[in-house]
């Protein structure tokens, strides 16, 4: 079977996180993801990434750009920008994560490229799109999660504001913008006819205060940290100490809170008048959960995980990442997949969750820096003196340098 996503080709003009990420889905799911990469500024600056970084091969890039194709590129030079424009004409997407003023001045909008190709998709994920008063300034995730109001949510109540672990809100953006580039390549092979596609940092972390923007809007709902993680309305729905570590417990409907009250030995507090109702726990969720914690503390957190599982009651352990990374079920879902490197050796990845279908995707590593640049002029029915001649005239940087990239797919720095 083929991949799903086989016949789509999409121009990446991407570095770092949020960009790649999102494109990283899309080439998981078959397409041809080609990196179009600055020659003058060493290309994607997530091949420098500290910690696990030699030259221009890094942990974090790889982790970011399997399976895509690399090509070394000026675009704003005259013969660097032809050539890009014959790339144009025949992809679906050209997919970019750049300050929200600059795609217009790169010339790489879709009213910009349109007369290339009619259908051609333009989608831009900046950090805080390409208009209103913050669209020329530069989105980072740690930003967007104070700016945006998450990190007010998160941490114990007496303490500072506190970012995820992870970074949230670039992730979350390279998702948004996969799913909008799909959806605008849908409707182009339907219509005809292409589109930008406007996508942010900044909105994706706004519209992800859901309910909570909803409950704030309509009722005056003024949201605030929770000791312990815990859920602002439902209880019991947090961590929880055991002997010898932390679970999380949760009691979305009622009949979870019915399994929880007799599977922990105590079926009297379901019948409880405190406890009876979402709101009556709530109004006593200390007192509940000073129960809890009593007869929680009592048992391992490998009993309790067990126990609760046995009785249907939703609950999970607190791993660190080397726990999560090799838990049954992660190796049960095929989640972990390998890709061979010639300086860092077997990069091992947690692959796309993404999932369509059942063909099998064979992982490929990612990208050296121009790599794939002969491949892909010749594609375009360039000859050896036609790329010869665009290397003088600069289409791939600095002439003295990027020769090798052009003509062999070396890395020119």
């Amino acid at each position: 079977m083929m991949m799903p996503l086989a016949d789509v080709r999409i121009l990446a003009v991407e570095q770092y996180g949020a960009g790649p990420f999102g494109s990283l889905q899309l080439a998981d799911l078959g397409a041809d993801v080609i990196k179009i990469e600055n020659p003058n500024d060493g290309g994607d600056v997530g091949r420098y990434v500290p910690p696990f970084a030699e030259g221009e091969d890094s942990l974090f890039f790889e982790s970011l750009n399997r399976g895509k194709r690399s090509v070394s590129l000026d675009i704003k030079a005259e013969a660097g920008r032809a050539i890009f424009e014959r790339l144009v004409a025949d992809a679906d997407a050209v997919y970019f994560n750049l300050r929200g003023d600059v795609p217009k001045k790169l010339g790489i909008t879709y009213d910009q490229l349109a007369h290339i190709n009619p259908a051609i998709v333009c989608c831009s994920l900046s950090g805080f799109g390409m208009s209103g008063p913050r669209h020329a300034e530069p989105g980072y995730d740690y930003v967007l999660q104070g700016l945006a109001g998450w990190m007010s949510l998160t941490g114990e109540p007496d303490g500072p504001p506190t970012k995820s672990g992870l970074s949230l809100v670039d992730l979350s953006g390279g998702l948004v913008a996969a799913l909008s580039l799909l959806a605008a390549v849908h409707a182009a092979r339907r219509d005809g006819r292409g589109m930008d596609c406007d996508v942010s940092l900044y909105d994706t972390s706004m519209s992800m205060l859901s309910y909570l923007a909803t409950w704030h809007l309509s009722a005056g709902y003024d949201p605030q940290r929770m000791a312990r993680s815990a859920h602002p309305s439902l209880v019991p729905f947090q961590l929880f100490p055991t002997r010898d570590g932390w679970i999380v417990a949760g009691c979305a409907k009622e009949k979870f809170w019915q399994r929880l009250a007799i599977a922990i030995g105590r079926p009297g507090l379901a019948t409880d008048p405190r406890f009876e109702s979402f709101e009556k726990r709530f109004a006593h969720r200390e007192a509940l959960q000073g129960i809890l914690d009593e007869v929680l503390r009592a048992q391992t957190t490998e009993h309790w995980i067990r126990i609760l599982r046995e009785a249907g009651v939703p609950s999970g352990p607190v791993h660190d990442v080397p726990q999560a990374l090799d838990d049954p079920h992660t190796h049960a879902r095929d989640l972990l997949i390998s890709t061979n490197h010639p300086r860092l050796g077997d990069v091992r990845h947690v692959r796309s969750a993404v999932r369509a279908g059942t063909a099998e995707q064979e992982y490929q590593r990612a990208p050296r820096r121009g790599e794939h640049g002969p491949d892909v002029l010749h594609d375009l029915g360039m000859s050896e003196s036609d790329i010869a001649e665009a290397v003088a005239a600069g289409a791939f940087g600095d002439p003295d340098r990027s020769l090798t990239t052009a003509s062999t797919g070396k890395a020119d720095r």
